[in-house]
């Protein structure tokens, strides 16, 4: 059988999941699927719909946390993406603005940003004085250092249930972590696919 890659060196999540973060699924799934990305990365862009598919497939047993983790010296428009996602969150469209940012990353540029907030039904002038605040960066900034501090290096980076995962980012290796997770899990949060 194959044995699912969970770093057994690397730091654990050090900033832990709260009402701070952007989830989605029960806040108390057993399960919690924590991804640091960056919006212009290809590799964040890629495991985007495989994601989706793991969502789908555990349901309310999964909570799915996104976190920025811009890498700015390699993905110029990385940090302006991750301001729209939380400048969309203020208005309460944060998933819809990520998954946006994601199918249309190959269309990413600061001008696209006001026509996409408007696709997904945003107060565009308050989108725009919102990419100027404060609270936006703030939020990126907390969660990249976290990441920092958890020993995020490139993205995506995974956490599963605070612990790092190091193996292949398709849909059946992910799949396979998770439910070894749940082997971990005390008897009575084992209700995963």
């Amino acid at each position: 059988m194959h044995k699912v890659q969970i770093a057994d060196e690397a730091p654990s999540l050090t900033l832990l999941v709260s009402e701070r973060d952007h989830l989605q699924g029960s806040p108390h799934a057993p399960l919690t699927l924590v991804e640091y990305g960056d919006y212009q990365c290809p590799y964040s862009g890629a495991v985007h719909p495989v994601i989706q598919r793991i969502q789908k497939a555990f349901g309310k047993e999964l909570r799915f946390v996104f976190r920025n983790f811009p890498l700015t010296q390699t993905h110029p428009y990385a940090l302006i993406a991750a301001e729209a996602a939380e400048a969309a969150a203020l208005q309460g469209k944060f998933w819809e603005m990520h998954d946006l940012l994601f199918e249309q990353q190959t269309s990413l540029e600061p001008e696209v940003l006001p026509l996409w907030a408007k696709e997904i039904g945003l107060d565009v002038p308050a989108f725009g004085v919102a990419l100027q605040q404060d609270i936006v960066a703030s939020h990126i900034k907390e969660d990249r250092r976290s990441g920092v501090h958890s020993g995020v290096h490139d993205t995506p980076t995974f956490f599963i249930n605070g612990t790092p995962y190091d193996g292949s980012l398709d849909y059946l290796s992910l799949l396979r972590a998770l439910r070894e997770q749940r082997t971990t899990l005390p008897h009575e949060e084992r209700r995963l696919p």
